[in-house]
């Protein structure tokens, strides 16, 4: 059965600030509202489920943030008094309501990318992850099988390739990783070993990544050797000069990058 990612929407609230104070949002602008209908605060108030002193502390507020009064009381008459919106009040209401109408539109707009939005706010959640680790690559739990003290953990990372990594079993029930479950895992540059012509070769360490090399940047003693992996993504080693002179490596070269499923170490986002 397939499982269907639930619809990402957007919500937000609209705001008036005066300097650092709030003026008011769609709350205040409702009981203003509920005022001009009513033509009484403790009504408004009732209507709004608010207490009487609640609105009254509210619309004090706005009085004293907009400079000039929004809300005033007036006495006598039929029903004893009451409170009406001034001239100010009433378009302080209605230009409100424009902007927010404006608003629901953009957020509206906005959520219908919100699936890609969420995607790059976790990629770029990613990015921002600092390691001391020089490889570090996201994937997607494709296994795991459990042992007395170690797990094995199979991830597949972009491109199809695929990283074992050997983690404790407690560090596995502490990330909550799951088959299908998001997890990044870091590899040291100085943990991985260079291989040319490796065809018909076999070796204790379970992971084995090919590419091509797209930078070398050699030093006095050690020569960073960067290489692409197919569809995106790469991995960097360290190696001695001397090693990267044996196995003549140069730009475009074909070669395995090769690593212990020990030296890789997983995390999952917070």
């Amino acid at each position: 059965m397939e499982l269907i990612a639930p619809r990402i929407a957007l919500r937000a609230m609209l705001w008036m600030k005066v300097g650092e104070e709030n003026l008011g949002g769609h709350g205040r602008m409702t009981l203003l509202l509920r005022i001009a209908e009513c033509g009484s605060i403790a009504r408004a108030a009732k209507a709004m489920k608010m207490s009487y002193k609640a609105a009254w502390d509210a619309v004090d507020a706005m009085n004293n943030l907009a400079g000039e009064p929004l809300v005033e009381r007036f006495t006598g008459g039929k029903g004893g008094g009451g409170a009406k919106l001034t001239g100010r009040g009433e378009r302080l209401v209605n230009n409100f309501r424009i902007v927010e109408r404006e608003h629901q539109r953009f957020v509206e707009a906005l959520g219908r990318q919100a699936n890609g939005l969420a995607d790059d706010y976790l990629l770029l959640g990613r990015m921002d992850m600092k390691s001391s680790a020089r490889n570090q690559f996201h994937g997607t739990v494709s296994a795991i099988r459990s042992g007395v003290v170690n797990d094995e953990i199979e991830l597949r990372i972009v491109g199809g390739q695929e990283i074992v990594a050997v983690i404790t079993r407690d560090s596995t029930q502490r990330l909550g990783l799951a088959v299908g479950g998001e997890v990044f895992a870091l590899v040291k540059s100085s943990s991985v070993i260079v291989a040319s012509d490796i065809q018909g070769s076999r070796f204790s360490a379970r992971n084995c990544l090919t590419g091509a090399i797209s930078r070398l940047a050699p030093g006095a003693v050690n020569t960073e050797v960067v290489i692409d992996l197919p569809e995106g993504g790469s991995v960097a080693a360290i190696i001695t000069k001397e090693s990267a002179q044996n196995l003549d490596l140069a730009v475009g070269k074909t070669v395995s990058a090769i690593f212990k499923a020990s030296s890789v170490i997983l995390g999952v986002s917070a």
